[in-house]
């Protein structure tokens, strides 16, 4: 999370200081607002990719520990009925000694 906070308070802050680099600069109004325009666009792009990219890593990671956790249900109920068995075998070896 602190890397995702890093990240966007960098791009916060690139962003507002082309913003302010854009309106102290010498240009028409009808310039710097086209100039405001394409920036806001390009950074509303960037940041779409950003977050397609996050919720395609997260998506995978989850389907990865989705996997997982069923590969480690079915070891450990294949256990436990091993375990069921040796002690079923266990249990009538002791009572044929009796």
């Amino acid at each position: 999370m602190k890397t995702n906070n890093t990240i966007l308070g960098v791009l916060g802050g690139i962003a507002a200081g082309a913003l302010l680099g854009i309106l102290f600069a010498p240009d028409k109004g009808e310039k710097t607002r086209k100039k405001i325009k394409d920036k806001s666009t390009d950074y509303a792009d960037d940041l779409s990719g950003k977050f397609n990219s996050a919720v395609d890593t997260i998506s995978k990671k989850y389907d990865e520990l989705k996997s997982e956790t069923k590969s480690m249900y079915a070891e450990g109920k294949s256990q436990l009925e091993d375990t069921k068995k040796e002690l079923e075998k266990e249990t009538e070896r002791l009572k044929a000694q009796v």
